[in-house]
């Protein structure tokens, strides 16, 4: 098998290589890129003589996989696939898998720094400290005794539930399907409308799909109390920001820590939320740690021999 690494996934060529030495052991070739285009020609000259690619979050769309003839498999470095056109895989047989579960941990430690960062006021604290100025104005909330709300309770809404537990939160959930494992942790499962309308802190934690695309839109946002904040890690689609900047740019609610966007970053410094008050964003960094971008690489290597011994695993679609 030709297999072919389209994109760096984040650690050392070392640890890749060594990751790899039992395919090519047995006789794959391995190919590996350490730099990231979005260039369409590039991708197809990468990709074009591959059996099998690897990639992260990289768009791969109908052209580019029109224009690889042996592609069989694709082996994805993250959790979400909406940045690869799985319609035209499943037309061209083409198998897909995940990295499910990498960064678990990772993704829900981030909602609470984001969360935290910004009802305690981190990030002007910071700014007061270094200008000579105090507290004044400053003076945040707490965790404790809050509504929270987890909007998802797929692994990482699970891990947040834990997380918020142990903050001495209460737990309300919406999500497509009810787990009795989120109700034993304490979680109380309403509809979305209940939870906006009653939670303190909203995280979001859903994947982006037709039914979710501008899931919190204006009208959803109106829900909200003034003193509510809004945590987004999942997917920048997931939210309408045009509609999140006008609401907090107008008080309707108290802030906003933001993980994603429309794009990959960077993003422009048009972007509405750029300007908007009471705001923490980060350059989609929830996933990113030191331990999980190591598990997500251990995954997709483990997806491909998997799949080339007949037993695949975290298949899509």
């Amino acid at each position: 098998m030709n297999i072919v690494m389209i994109e760096p996934l984040g650690i050392s060529k070392e640890k890749i290589n060594g990751l790899a030495e039992t395919l090519v052991s047995n006789g794959h070739k391995f190919v590996y890129y350490d730099t990231r285009t979005q260039d369409t020609e590039e991708l197809i000259k990468r990709a074009k003589n591959a059996d099998i690619v690897m990639l992260a979050n990289l768009p791969f769309r109908k052209e580019v996989i029109e224009n690889c003839p042996n592609l069989k498999m694709i082996s994805v470095a993250f959790t979400g696939v909406d940045h690869v056109d799985i319609a035209v895989c499943k037309e061209r047989g083409i198998t897909v898998c995940n990295a499910a579960g990498y960064s678990t941990n990772a993704v829900a430690e981030l909602s609470f720094g984001l969360a935290i960062s910004v009802i305690r006021n981190i990030v002007p604290c910071d700014n007061a400290t270094r200008t000579e100025k105090t507290k004044d104005g400053l003076v945040g909330t707490e965790l404790f005794n809050k509504k929270f709300g987890i909007v998802g309770t797929g692994a990482i809404g699970l891990r947040v539930a834990e997380i918020a537990r142990a903050f001495g939160c209460e737990l309300l959930a919406y999500s497509r399907t009810q787990k009795q494992e989120a109700i034993e942790k304490g979680v109380k499962y309403v509809d979305l409308d209940t939870l906006l309308k009653e939670s303190d802190i909203v995280s979001l934690h859903v994947p982006l799909n037709e039914s979710t695309k501008h899931l919190i839109d204006e009208k959803k946002l109106a829900l909200l109390k003034p003193t509510s904040i809004l945590i987004n890690t999942s997917r920048g689609p997931v939210v309408d920001n045009a509609a999140l900047a006008k609401a907090l740019n107008e008080g309707k609610i108290a802030g906003a820590g933001i993980d994603v966007f429309e794009t990959e970053p960077p993003i422009a410094s048009a972007h509405p939320l750029v300007h908007t008050k009471n705001t923490v964003l980060t350059p989609h960094v929830a996933f990113a740690t030191q331990e999980a971008l190591y598990t997500r690489a251990q995954i997709v290597f483990d997806n491909i021999d998997k799949w080339i011994k007949g037993t695949p695993q975290n298949l899509v679609g």
